[in-house]
């Protein structure tokens, strides 16, 4: 049997099901997975919770009296769009951190948490936002951000295996544009920037599984799966409407797979040199995800049949594309 998929790029709208899927596959045997969706066990990467974060900063700063340092509101977009960089650094970082000795536990995780966003920031081409804040500012900052950053940590510590060898390790964003856009979307929106910065070591190795569907439905399964009481859940987390049409009104994923040079894959201009990343679309227009959010004793046996056919097709083929 051939090696398992190594890194899984899962891309899509909001609320199309990438979570969805992913809790999917990890509700079956690894043996199932292996053969098939060609995937090892997984190791889960996701900017969504930097997301919250970022926007739990903001909030406590407005509460303290303080200008937003991230978004122009609870409701809108990036003050600097610069910051879609920021989260595929990130990304990087904790990728790279997969393969790398472990790091001691920081004294005061909220202070290496904005460390890390200014880091991040940094490398993205945006100027130290939080060290610039008073000191007493910034150490409260931190100080409310103290048990949220340390779960993160403790979750990406608890995730981390011995080794990546047999594993997979699947990496889920979501990007695009203001509905209505022409493309090619400008940087630094869309598919295109976002992949041109993830790392070498993850383009090299990289495969794509897009989950497809048209912006107006991603915008009512948002609002479908949205809960106010629990806005940091990967499943149940709402995107505000404003984001929705301004960020997600479009993305440039069908333009990229159009202006490929082979079939079956796409083209990413990054670090002085072009990658080829093979890609499938798994196709969710018709809804086959949202029941996975239910207790798995109330799937039926239809629905997963659905979800688990149209999967295993998509994976199969991706399995199958040489570079």
């Amino acid at each position: 049997m051939n090696a398992p998929i190594d890194t899984l790029l899962l891309l899509a709208l909001p609320a199309s099901g990438k979570s969805e899927v992913r809790r999917y596959i990890a509700s079956l045997p690894a043996d199932r997975c292996r053969r098939d969706f060609h995937l090892g066990p997984t190791v889960q990467i996701d900017d969504f919770p930097y997301v919250h974060l970022m926007r739990r900063a903001d909030d406590e700063s407005a509460a303290a009296g303080r200008p937003r340092v991230f978004f122009e509101s609870p409701g809108r977009s990036f003050r600097d769009p610069r910051d879609w960089g920021t989260l595929i650094e990130l990304i990087n970082r904790d990728h790279a951190a997969l393969t790398a000795p472990p790091a001691a536990p920081p004294r005061a995780e909220g202070d290496h948490l904005l460390r890390r966003l200014d880091d991040a920031a940094e490398a993205a081409g945006i100027a130290r936002r939080l060290d610039a804040l008073d000191p007493p500012v910034r150490e409260a900052l931190a100080a409310s951000l103290d048990a949220e950053a340390g779960a993160l940590a403790a979750d990406l510590r608890a995730a981390r295996p011995e080794t990546l060898e047999g594993r997979t390790v699947v990496i889920e964003f979501a990007r695009g544009g203001p509905r209505g856009a022409t493309m090619p979307l400008s940087p630094p929106l869309g598919y295109a920037y976002s992949l041109g910065m993830l790392s070498p070591a993850i383009l090299e190795r990289a495969v794509v599984l897009y989950v497809w569907v048209t912006p107006e439905e991603s915008r009512r399964r948002n609002r479908e799966r949205a809960d106010p009481n629990d806005p940091g859940s990967i499943l149940h987390h709402g995107v505000p409407e404003e984001v929705m049409l301004a960020d997600y009104g479009c993305d440039d994923m069908e333009w990229l797979i159009g202006r490929s040079d082979r079939p079956g894959m796409m083209r990413v201009e990054a670090h002085g040199r072009s990658y080829r990343l093979p890609v499938a679309r798994f196709d969710n227009r018709v809804d086959r995800t949202s029941f996975v959010r239910r207790d798995p004793s109330t799937w039926t046996a239809a629905e997963v049949e659905s979800l688990h056919g149209a999967l295993a097709e998509a994976l199969a083929g991706l399995a199958a594309t040489e570079r």
